[in-house]
């Protein structure tokens, strides 16, 4: 399997495109003949659309649904499920075979990271949100290496709301730590957030207001009892429709 650091040598002292590199990457595989094995974090559904439909055309995916940063239990629980459904309803369309893996919701271990490193008066786009990316990606490599995958990544960096550079910065970090290849990406070039907009249209999916840790969503005015409220009630629906 290619290294992307075997890319980005060529790189050095210039911005990286990094959806230029992952584009190259594709075409080592497709040369070799080989269909790697992908672990993607995803924050939500809307995120993983567009990442899913490229990806999965010349790779093997699971998306890992790794988000403790999510604030209340009941709106991660609705991105979770909302996240889920995405996947199965995808896979239905496309006869694709993509895998879904949910972490353990511990919203404790992400509020002791962020009080001991005391960014919660950060703000949005600061240094907590640079930790959270470390935190959710130290995951993911984790994953990965205990079960075996060939790569690593994120659909963040479909987000315009998201700084792609630093992600792949934090996730090639940390592959010298992990033994695991980092994949990069920057998933809303190519009109991939327009796209995803579009798929979010097509498989009636929840786009939620804002990110997702408790910090953040007070700074921006969010009403999370509103919020809390809607994903109970939507949770409930759930269950009825479910049995």
């Amino acid at each position: 399997m290619i290294d992307s650091e075997q890319l980005l040598d060529k790189t050095k002292n210039q911005k990286v495109n990094y959806d230029k590199i992952l584009r190259q990457m594709i075409q080592t595989w497709q040369t070799e003949k080989v269909r790697p094995k992908l672990i993607i974090h995803s924050c939500c559904a809307p995120c993983s659309t567009y990442t899913l439909e490229f990806l999965s055309n010349y790779a093997d995916v699971t998306i890992y649904f790794a988000n403790s940063n999510i604030h209340p239990e009941a709106e991660y629980r609705r991105r979770a499920l909302v996240q889920k459904a995405f996947v199965h309803d995808f896979n239905q369309r496309t006869n694709q075979n993509v895998a879904f893996l949910e972490e353990d919701y511990r919203p404790n271990d992400f509020i002791r990271m962020v009080m001991a490193r005391e960014l919660q008066d950060e703000p949005e786009k600061g240094l907590r949100c640079s930790a959270c990316f470390q935190f959710r990606l130290d995951l993911v490599a984790e994953k990965a290496v205990a079960l075996g995958y060939d790569y690593f990544g994120s659909a963040l960096t479909l987000s315009p709301q998201k700084d792609s550079q630093l992600i792949n910065e934090i996730g090639l970090d940390a592959q010298k730590i992990y033994t695991v290849k980092y994949l990069p990406s920057d998933f809303k070039k190519n009109k991939g957030y327009e796209r995803s907009v579009q798929m979010c249209r097509e498989y009636d999916i929840y786009r939620q207001c804002y990110c997702g840790c408790v910090f953040a969503a007070k700074q921006q005015g969010i009403d999370l009892k509103a919020v809390n409220q809607n994903a109970k009630a939507f949770l409930k629906t759930k269950q009825e429709v479910n049995g």
